[in-house]
């Protein structure tokens, strides 16, 4: 049977987070547009990463709230928890999604949606099933899947990952998680909280890339509430039982065995570039994803890779960020657009929370040494309407250079995601830490700890003794 050939000005391979805001945004400004998809339609974000897992914290949440015994009149107790029912919640949510995601609704857009895996047969052609397609211009958006560390006796398939963790419905009775990264501390909390006992592993410090001070607020509330964290471990192996899996791990010279019901590895991502025939389109990649230049491009000047796949930072909104760097490009013909991370946030989703943008206070030191930046900070429990919610645990950390222009910002506490978005816009916008003095914050709100914090970065100098002469001074002259 003889292949259909196809021309397109665009074909995207990958209906994930990027290449779904791609297709829909070629198709409706007029080019003709392919998109390919070997699997479902949202990728990872949406099927098996960012929705389900916050549908479970937000289950878990709701758990720990009946326990909660921090406001006087409203008695605490343990809530009946249905793990069963708490998974058909987390479909469900999918389910409301999906159809924003659906190739019914792509089709409506214009997009060509082919249900097939895309493989390059030469630098400017994709065969997919029956498709021979021939584009001007193509995009590798295929995301990235969990990576399995090898550990001598782990078995693959007796394992959990984020890609089949949700599809559980038994309640794990002692839940191990490989990996202190977001991932694994979020599910940590999650199950720890709809009544599983949680131990993590990690060879390094949980959450390395964000500001300590504020991670030791989180650990602290882990700790609290009795998941195990063993930290700075090499796990040994993995001897699976017939109804039980031991961690074999070594810690400062001393070897101990912990042993629960399920193991969970949370150990980072692995792009999905296999099977590509990217050597056929002269496409270059390492163990880290397509190498891209800054302007998304890979060696062959018609392809681009965006998110995952393009091998840098792994989050969801970069893909959608890659995704307007890219229409810029091929729609409007802004060759000169190109990626830049000053300003790129990432929140960890536990309780609390924990945000950071920009620079924390450890790499601005590195970069700009110790002696030309600053660091102010505020704290939740200085906050009216976190005191009037009993969520005072937490802080917001800024660092600028001496003159005051923010290099970066971190935030732990209750709805630190939310927050952190200020800060992101002066970053990208260059401000200085004036500006949010200058801001009229609502009050009571939460966002006055952002206007605190900078107004604290003022405190050393405006209470000096040479302002209050100053004063003094202007004070004679009414």
């Amino acid at each position: 049977m003889s292949k259909t050939i196809l021309t397109p000005d665009l074909c995207i391979i990958g209906a994930g987070s990027g290449g779904l805001s791609v297709a829909a945004g070629a198709a409706q400004l007029g080019l003709e547009t392919v998109l390919l998809e070997k699997a479902e339609m949202g990728g990872d974000c949406l099927n098996t990463g960012c929705v389900p897992s916050k549908a479970l914290l937000a289950a878990g949440k709701r758990a720990q709230m009946h326990r909660k015994d921090d406001i006087k009149g409203i008695a605490a107790h343990e809530p009946k928890i249905d793990f069963s029912a708490v998974k058909d919640h987390v479909f469900e949510t999918i389910a409301t999604i999906e159809p924003n995601d659906s190739p019914e609704r792509f089709r409506s857009l214009g997009v060509n949606v082919i249900l097939e895996a895309g493989e390059f047969t030469a630098p400017d052609t994709v065969v997919a099933g029956d498709y021979i397609i021939k584009a001007k211009k193509f995009i590798i958006a295929t995301g990235s899947r969990a990576f399995v560390p090898s550990i001598t006796g782990l078995a693959y398939e007796k394992v959990f990952t984020n890609e089949s963790i949700f599809d559980l419905r038994e309640k794990p009775e002692h839940l191990l998680i490989i990996g202190g990264g977001p991932i694994g501390l979020e599910m940590a909390q999650a199950h720890r909280r709809l009544g599983c006992a949680v131990s993590v592993f990690d060879m390094g410090v949980i959450l390395p890339r964000d500001d300590q001070k504020n991670v030791e607020i989180v650990r602290d509330a882990l700790i609290k509430e009795d998941i195990a964290l063993h930290e700075n471990v090499s796990i040994q192996e993995v001897k699976h039982g017939a109804n039980d899996v031991t961690l074999v791990i070594e810690r400062n010279g001393q070897v101990e065995e912990v042993t629960g019901s399920h193991l969970l590895i949370a150990a980072g991502r692995t792009p999905n570039i296999d099977n590509m025939g990217l050597e056929k389109a002269n496409v270059k990649f390492d163990h880290r994803g397509i190498i891209v230049k800054d302007n998304l491009k890979t060696s062959n000047a018609k392809i681009f890779a965006i998110g995952d796949a393009a091998g840098g930072p792994q989050f969801t909104h970069v893909a959608g960020y890659h995704a307007g760097v890219i229409i810029r490009q091929v729609c409007f013909g802004m060759f000169w657009a190109k990626v830049d991370y000053t300003a790129l946030p990432w929140v960890t989703y536990t309780d609390p929370e924990l945000a950071q943008v920009g620079l924390t206070e450890a790499a601005a030191k590195e970069k700009y040494g110790e002696g030309n930046i600053k660091v102010a900070e505020w704290h939740f429990d200085e906050n009216d309407r976190a005191i009037a919610e009993k969520i005072t645990k937490g802080q917001v950390r800024v660092v600028t250079n001496n003159k005051g222009l923010i290099l970066g910002a971190s935030i732990v506490g209750a709805q630190a995601g939310e927050l952190i978005g200020m800060w992101a816009l002066a970053i990208s916008s260059k401000q200085k830490i004036g500006a949010i003095t200058a801001m009229i914050a609502p009050y009571p709100t939460l966002g006055e700890v952002s206007k605190r914090a900078a107004g604290a970065w003022y405190t050393p100098s405006l209470f000096s003794d040479k302002i209050r002469r100053i004063v003094r001074f202007l004070k004679h002259f009414g």
